[in-house]
């Protein structure tokens, strides 16, 4: 706990024995209150090893796709009657030593919603990330804060924690079972008027940690123009289903 507010980590998990085990021990268990493991129908030994962990873990009984693995992650911890919910890959792309500052900003009433940048203070160029995901990053974050009026250094990231009625108040059963969903929860947090704070984030670029292909790349860069587009005519009077 910190201040008093229970905190939970959820892990949207696929195919990830890899570093469960590695990602899982590093995860501060003072600060822990409660870990939950989605599990979206692994081909691997990731539910063999979560149980191994004793990680409170759920199993899709088929592959469901990223955002509708965090569906589930956040159902369950809301179900727990969590104060802040840390989404947190099980990849170990992330570290999660910085999950005390993410649950630090909520718990002490500074922001509704915390994300660790990958872009702050050359994080990302530090860290390696591929050129090609480097300059679209920055490409998306420009085009949706034009669009959202706002100045966040990305969008992208899948480290991020929010308070329980942030999450009791977005939509987000109506929202995408891909890989945009990370980016429309955003884009639904500043249109609810919630706040969405930052602190930098070292990633690490290996052949076990998560990503998605080009082609599934193009499409999640779609969706985020997309979202942006929409987001800015809902303020301006057109709704939409997800912005209204």
């Amino acid at each position: 706990m910190i201040n008093n507010k229970k905190i939970t980590i959820v892990m949207p998990a696929y195919n990830a024995q890899a570093t469960l085990k590695e990602t899982f021990e590093a995860i501060p268990k003072d600060i822990a209150d409660e870990i939950i493991l989605v599990d979206d129908y692994s081909k691997d030994k990731t539910v063999e090893i979560a149980k191994s962990l004793n990680i409170k873990t759920i199993e899709h009984k088929k592959n469901l796709g990223y955002g509708a693995n965090q569906k589930t992650c956040y159902k369950e911890a809301l179900k727990n009657n969590a104060d802040i919910i840390i989404m947190l890959h099980p990849d170990f792309q992330y570290d999660p030593r910085l999950i005390p500052s993410l649950a630090s900003m909520i718990a002490y009433d500074n922001y509704d919603c915390a994300i660790a940048s990958r872009m702050l203070v050359g994080s990302a160029k530090n860290s390696k990330m591929p050129k090609y995901k480097y300059f679209a990053n920055r490409f998306l974050t420009k085009f949706q804060n034009f669009f959202l009026n706002k100045h966040l250094s990305e969008y992208h990231t899948g480290y991020r924690a929010f308070s329980s009625e942030v999450l009791k108040n977005i939509p987000f059963d109506k929202m995408s079972d891909d890989f945009v969903f990370d980016n429309e929860m955003l884009a639904l947090v500043y249109f609810k008027n919630y706040s969405i704070g930052e602190i930098s984030c070292p990633t690490k670029y290996f052949n076990g940690a998560s990503s998605i292909n080009f082609i599934r790349s193009c499409k999640y860069g779609l969706g985020v123009i997309k979202t942006s587009i929409l987001y800015r005519l809902a303020k301006i009077g057109i709704k939409t289903k997800l912005f209204k």
